[in-house]
């Protein structure tokens, strides 16, 4: 006989409530915990439920009524979704255990950044591999500009109509088989000899696939970084943009971010969809090709500047090392100087830091690099529609690798208070989902995947250092991913559960 009327009704929807509540075939119930949801809103008390890979029910269960694999006492801790990297790098197929990052917290990174992705146009075949691999976190992939340009091989030339053609059909192919977007490296050789038609012609791809461009950009410092925005700004026509690792190199102050910011916010104003993501640290890692010219970046231009134009090159390296902060501020993460500043090694090697840059090379190591100021990159940590991001890999010799999502929640939040601890999982969870279009992670509701962490926010500590940058994050002792557990009570489990991410365009 069907139900009639408001009571009836109501009644209907109370014994559907209860049988979902006591159906006999759970696999985890997690009890009495603080949901922490990553969507920004304030905490709230409630049981979880999962089946299989997902989260099924969230509400007040009796304990007594159900039956459950494995059972959970959350009481007096925290429950949130996994973190995302928002922008993270390593190779899931020779090392995919990726501790650096489980350790604190991430459970999905986004890989193929500052306009590198291997296999490009053939990315299918690369998500086959990582899907053998089985990595130990989730993995979205961005295609890289860069690689693209390099595999068309059009050196430092603008492309023709059919190299270009070429290109867009590479971006594409990738973009069909997953790819979340395409990333640029404009800093960097090749993608520092691309101008404004070949980027824009590339956007409109993206765009068509409903992706979106995250961008190392043309430049950071504090002189250029507002024309860099607007380069960015002007693919954003065509395609939401993302300023990857946003950062103002010599710019000094809160005043100076909130400059900056407002000039993004100005983007938004026009309509264009213009996000970011930053990393909890005052230095920043990358090639020492850094502080070489654009002409003697690559190994054969820094080879054919030292036979032909070596005093112009020492004249080049020393202001610019003088105008970043010195020989004292290179901390070297790679190549026979590793753990060293370029002044350490300079000393040890009986050479001036000038000469000893000469003699290396643009290509023979990495290095952190102390060119921020604290106050300006603190403010972009709490800006809205900035999310986090370790720009770190397992083998970084940098403290962002292991300790970024740590440090957001131990200085930001426990010391500083400068974020509430429901903003601080907004910015590492469901912001970055959202960006991404990741519509089943980055935020705890019914029917979003199992990822998930349980800790005690004030146990929370980022312990990686400069000089001893691979110690893991302390306080994340329970983690899932996908419906496993993979860590419990800070011990690793030995299966991995990650899984490739492909977006549907």
């Amino acid at each position: 006989m069907p139900f009639k009327g408001k009571t009836s009704l109501l009644i209907f929807l109370l014994l559907i409530f209860s049988s979902v509540a006591t159906a006999q075939n759970w696999d985890w119930h997690i009890d009495d915990a603080t949901i922490i949801d990553g969507t920004g809103q304030e905490s709230y008390q409630a049981d979880l439920l999962i089946r299989g890979n997902t989260i099924a029910f969230i509400g007040e269960v009796n304990a007594d009524t159900i039956s459950a694999q494995n059972y959970v006492d959350a009481s007096g801790k925290v429950i949130t979704p996994g973190f995302i990297d928002a922008h993270a790098h390593g190779d899931p197929l020779e090392t995919p255990d990726f501790r650096n990052f489980l350790g604190m917290g991430v459970t999905t990174i986004v890989l193929g950044q500052d306009g590198s992705s291997p296999m490009v146009g053939n990315l299918d075949a690369w998500f086959a591999k990582v899907e053998e691999a089985k990595p130990a976190v989730n993995i979205a992939m961005f295609t890289g500009h860069g690689s693209i340009r390099s595999k068309v091989d059009i050196g430092k030339q603008k492309p023709s109509a059919t190299e270009l053609d070429k290109m867009t059909r590479l971006l594409e192919a990738d973009l069909k088989a997953g790819a979340f977007g395409m990333s640029t490296g404009l800093e960097y050789v090749p993608g520092i000899y691309a101008q404004k038609e070949e980027l824009q012609e590339m956007a409109k791809v993206v765009g068509e696939h409903e992706g979106m461009i995250m961008s190392h950009m043309r430049s950071e410092d504090d002189s250029k970084i507002k024309a860099s925005l607007e380069e960015l700004a002007a693919q954003g026509k065509y395609a939401p943009v993302h300023a990857s690792h946003l950062k103002v190199v010599y710019g000094e102050g809160q005043q100076r971010a909130e400059e900056i910011l407002n000039y993004i916010d100005s983007f938004r104003e026009q309509g264009i969809e213009f996000t970011a993501d930053v990393y909890p640290y005052a230095a920043s890692y990358t090639g020492i090709g850094i502080v070489f010219p654009e002409w003697a970046k690559t190994e054969s231009g820094w080879k054919q500047a030292m036979k032909e134009r070596p005093d112009m090159l020492r004249n080049f390296l020393k202001d610019k090392l003088k105008q970043r902060n010195g020989p004292g501020a290179v901390l070297f993460g790679s190549g026979e100087f590793a753990g060293k500043t370029l002044a350490e090694a300079s000393s040890l090697t009986g050479q001036s830091p000038v000469d000893l840059l000469m003699e290396m090379g643009p290509e023979a190591a990495s290095a952190a690099h102390f060119v921020m100021n604290e106050e300006l990159q603190a403010r972009i940590v709490v800006a809205d529609k900035v999310m986090i991001s370790s720009d770190g890999s397992p083998t970084m010799h940098h403290p962002r690798a292991y300790g970024s999502f740590a440090k957001i929640i131990d200085h930001y939040v426990n010391e500083e208070q400068m974020l509430s601890l429901e903003q601080a999982i907004y910015k590492m969870s469901g912001l970055t989902a959202q960006t991404l279009g990741l519509e089943d992670r980055g935020t705890i509701k019914e029917g979003n995947k199992a990822d998930l962490l349980i800790f005690d926010p004030k146990e929370v500590k980022a312990r990686a250092t400069f000089s001893n940058p691979h110690k893991l994050a302390k306080g994340f002792n329970w983690i899932m991913l996908n419906g496993e557990l993979v860590r419990k009570n800070g011990a690793f489990k030995e299966q991995r559960s990650g899984v490739a991410l492909r977006e549907s365009h």
